[in-house]
Parts: C-alpha cells; structure tokens; sequence
C-alpha cells in the first residue's frame, strides 16, 4: 500500500543511529542524505531495506508531539528476536518482548520498542496457516 513514509525527529542523527542499529537485522541502513542548507545543516536521511529507493525517512524539525505507530516486517521470528537483542545492546527501552499477540491473530509475533522521539515501533513477523 505504502511507497514511503517519513516524519520530522527532535534529533535526525540520534534516530538515523538507533534505527540502523536496532533494525539491522531486517537489513536497515541509511539509503540516502539530502542536504537541508548549508554542509554542516541537518540533513533529511532515507533508510532503506535493501531496496532500490529508501522507504523511510527521518527529517530534521520537532518531533511530532503525538505518539506516532510504525511497523517494520521482519522475514522470520529469528529477525524479530535479534531485533530485540539489538534493541537492548542500544539501550532502547522495551515495550513489548517478543511474544505471539493472538489478539491482532494467532501468528502474530512482534517486539515493540520505544524510538529517541517516544513512538512506538515495531518488528513483525507473520505466520498464517
């Protein structure tokens, strides 16, 4: 459904270091910068899945004061496991650990994390059948 999303971060460094470490393993690096100003500006950074374009991006400006939801796919529960361990080594806190949530369906199993700007974001993985 989605091509990209993005939205701005109190601090644009700081994001762009916990999404590419905690979300390593599901392959997240930075895809792309694109200067805002002067060399030395904050930049708008595009992080990318491996994919041809960067499909999420992080932009200088204040953080959106309401808590924002973002899923990132993981291809198996052993990424969304290795996503937590990342998460810890980072110090991220930990909403939720990895568990099956059979509320959202039976083969529904993600972590939740808390991002530097205080939204909730999460590794799933789902198994159906």
């Amino acid at each position: 459904m989605f091509d990209h999303m993005g939205f701005p971060c109190g601090d644009v460094e700081t994001s762009v270091a916990f999404y590419t470490a905690v979300f390593a393993p599901l392959g997240m690096t930075v895809g792309m910068r694109i200067p805002t100003g002067p060399p030395g500006a904050p930049e708008v950074v595009g992080l990318s899945s491996g994919g041809p374009h960067a499909d999420f991006w992080l932009a200088p400006g204040e953080a959106v004061a309401q808590e924002l939801h973002v899923a990132f796919a993981a291809p198996d529960r052993g990424a969304v496991d290795a996503v937590h361990e990342a998460a810890l080594a980072h110090g991220a806190e930990v909403l939720h650990a990895p568990r099956i949530f059979p509320e959202y369906h039976a083969g529904y199993y993600a972590v939740f994390l808390r991002d530097p700007d205080g939204h909730n974001v999460e590794a799933v993985h789902h198994t159906f059948g």
